[in-house]
């Protein structure tokens, strides 16, 4: 490999592609039992009574009172229980776990189980809120009292399911005096610790293995701890290995997805320019927090964008509602505001009489510039570079003035966006505090200990491709095996587009030290930890100062036609550019891109979900839309080299930068073909004939 970006073939290709690769459901284990759970089928009541009928041999039911230590789900905060115990906050909420010899005996239980139910009345409006953030740079107040104009907007999105090819699952054993699970997940250490608190037992009591993970995209970062506490509790007690894999409409109708948003922005104008924003933000939670705090605060982050806006004034809640909780998303609330932002900014253009690209293009940031929480952008921006190439590439400014005629019912949108890497501020340094380890062996293989997880991104590939290429060695010498946390220090979760960057340096580092200390024949290991560059300061109470080590940055174009009869949005064509600082593998950044795209564009006009009395309408793949290849349009993406000076190589994050920008990009696209304004997404066939029938009377 003389250069780290040549595409090499996945090291996973092979046992995928055969079959060979061990999910969670191709585990069979003698004696194997199965878990199903009992759910609430109210949005809001109080658990008046419990019936169990007299159970056959080999069944077992558990529940709140089982739970050895805390009923809580170990994250930021401690309100999500395992098991409900005296009340249910949404449809489908945990209350007792069934464990049965096989399947059949399983249903016939979980079945045959009553509860008596006192329902309450649930809240679906956006009234209590659990969450509240809010920072400010500049002098926004000032701003606005001496702007020439003010122009305020509300823009809503919805809820978007990860729609991951494998559902939720863990296999359980128990073996001198250790519960181990095996599991579909992103974060074994936020496993691990969840059963730690639930259970109230010591670390060598409990191990969490990765499977292969068919998939996740934030999905499998926070739920995977909640069924992992209720199963281990069954598995602790029965002593046997137990199976619980969700099947695809529980999976959907229970786990947690993207937050509906809705922002209003208000922006103060001065000599045709945006002096200050003032921005509010509110997400809803569904039932129990979860990581809606963090996820509210990557949304505030994202406030600005792309853009240098001097003053600003932003605040955020989270509010909690009697609907399934919602969670971890590629893209962490950006998605939200990113749409927000880049409508807002072509909306305003549009009524200053300037043409939006030229009045955006006006507001972008460059070096050196204060981020909208007042710390700096040190690092070389090659945004300008970027929208030349990506405006080309799509011959965007000529279907711009084609599309503007009458009767056409095409239009191409842009749009240009961040997205900060790693976690927010100083959560690397003070909270998660990464460790790697490289073992060599006598053989002198080299063998990478870690807990990040591949779940189809290609982490295998190029955390093993930096190892082998600081070594000098043959990538087969370089061993990546799934983590078990028996094996592998933390190194953190597999999220916030940290692995390459993040962890791929710090593999860097040891692969350095052991290169430097190396023996031939003589087995050791070497360690490396996290510490974070000196320059960055972040105060995390008034939410001041580098919120990111770095940044990646993109351009979206997309390209739609709208029939004027049916209102049928189909995606003619996406183009986009892309800095990740230094690509670890093209193959794989490009597989990034395209999948990034499928999902983000499909934010903005395909993906529908909603609830009714807090039951979600779309609980399979009938019902829930997401693009296959017919729906998605060829693509053509450009990756530059921007290096960052921290990172493996030069690398970034890719994982969630290519999904942030498509929603605006084809929202805009939209807006033009039809003539009329979008604030709301997914602008569906529905909608569009909606704000047709109501601007035409």
């Amino acid at each position: 490999m003389k250069n780290i970006s040549d595409s090499i073939p996945k090291v996973d290709a092979h046992e995928k592609l055969s079959g060979s690769a061990k999910y969670v459901s191709d585990y069979m284990l003698e004696d194997m039992h199965y878990a199903k759970t009992v759910r609430s089928p109210h949005a809001k009541a109080k658990i008046k009574a419990i019936h169990i009928p007299t159970l056959k041999p080999g069944v077992h039911v558990f529940g709140a009172k089982d739970i050895p230590a805390k009923n809580h789900v170990n994250m930021i905060f401690d309100d999500w229980p395992v098991f409900a115990e005296e009340t249910v906050n949404h449809v489908g909420e945990p209350v007792l776990l069934v464990v049965a010899p096989d399947r059949k005996l399983l249903k016939e239980t979980v079945d045959a189980i009553q509860v008596e139910y006192d329902p309450l009345t649930p809240e679906f409006s956006l009234k209590a809120f659990a969450v509240h953030k809010a920072f400010k740079k500049g002098d926004a107040e000032k701003a606005f009292s001496e702007a020439d104009e003010i122009i305020e907007e509300t823009y809503e999105t919805g809820y978007q399911e990860q729609a991951y090819i494998e559902p939720q699952g863990f296999i359980g054993t128990y073996e001198d005096g250790k519960t181990t699970l095996i599991g579909s997940i992103q974060c074994p250490y936020y496993v691990k610790n969840a059963l730690l608190v639930t259970l109230g037992c010591a670390e060598n009591e409990v191990q969490v293995i990765q499977a292969e993970v068919g998939g996740a995209f934030g999905g499998k970062e926070e739920f995977p701890s909640l069924m992992a506490c209720q199963l281990a509790i069954a598995v602790r007690t029965l002593k046997k290995p137990i199976k619980m894999i969700y099947e695809r409409e529980e999976d959907m109708a229970v786990t947690t997805k993207r937050h509906p948003s809705k922002t209003r922005m208000r922006a103060a104008i001065k000599d045709g320019r945006v002096q200050a924003i003032e921005a509010h933000v509110s997400l809803d939670a569904g039932a129990y927090t979860g990581l809606s705090g963090v996820v509210l605060s990557r949304a505030m982050l994202a406030v600005s964008s792309a853009y240098t806006i001097p003053n600003l004034d932003v605040s955020g809640h989270a509010y909690i509602t009697n609907t399934v909780p919602n969670g971890a998303f590629r893209g962490f609330g950006a998605p939200q505001m990113i749409f927000a932002i880049e409508m807002f900014m072509h909306h305003i253009g549009k009524a200053l009489g300037d043409d939006p690209y030229h009045f955006r293009r006006k507001h972008l940031v460059k070096q050196g510039d204060l981020t909208a929480t007042a710390g700096i952008y040190r690092d070389p921006i090659l945004m300008d570079k970027m929208i030349d190439k990506a405006t080309a590439m799509a011959d965007y400014h000529k279907k711009v003035h084609a599309y503007n005629a009458p009767d056409v019912y095409r239009g191409i949108g842009m749009s240009w966006f961040l997205h900060g890497c790693g976690f927010t501020g100083s959560g690397e340094a003070e909270h998660i505090k990464s460790k790697v380890r490289l073992r060599k062996d006598e053989a002198n293989r080299v063998h990478i200990l870690v807990a990040a997880v591949d779940m189809g991104q290609g982490a295998k590939t190029t955390l093993r491709k930096v190892v082998a290429h600081v070594l000098k060695l043959p990538l087969d010498q370089v061993i990546f095996d799934n983590p078990d946390t028996d094996r592998v220090p933390d190194s953190g979760p597999t999220v916030a587009s940290r692995t390459a960057m993040i962890v791929g340096g710090l593999l860097a580092r040891a692969a350095e030290k052991l290169k430097t200390s190396w023996e031939d024949g003589v087995a050791y290991t070497v360690e490396e930890q996290y510490k974070q560059p000196d320059y960055i300061k972040w105060d995390e109470d008034t939410m001041q100062g580098d919120a990111y080590p770095a940044y990646s940055w993109g351009v979206n174009i997309v390209e739609v036609a709208v029939d004027p009869v049916t209102y049928q949005v189909d995606v003619i064509g996406i183009w986009s550019v892309y800095d990740v600082g230094k690509a670890l593998d093209e193959r794989i950044i490009m597989g990034q891109a395209d999948g990034g795209q499928a999902q983000g564009v499909a934010y903005g006009y395909l993906e529908v979900m909603a609830h009714k009395q807090g039951v979600l309408q779309h609980k399979n793949m009938t019902d829930y839309i997401i693009p296959t290849s017919v729906d998605m349009a060829p693509t053509e993406n450009v990756v530059i080299d921007n290096p960052y000076a921290f990172g493996p190589y030069g690398a970034k994050g890719a994982g969630e930068l290519s999904l942030v920008g498509g929603a605006p990009a084809v929202a805009q696209a939209i807006e033009q073909a039809i003539g009329k304004k979008i604030c709301k997404i997914p602008a569906t066939p529905e909608h569009i004939e909606e704000l047709m029938r109501r601007e035409s009377h």
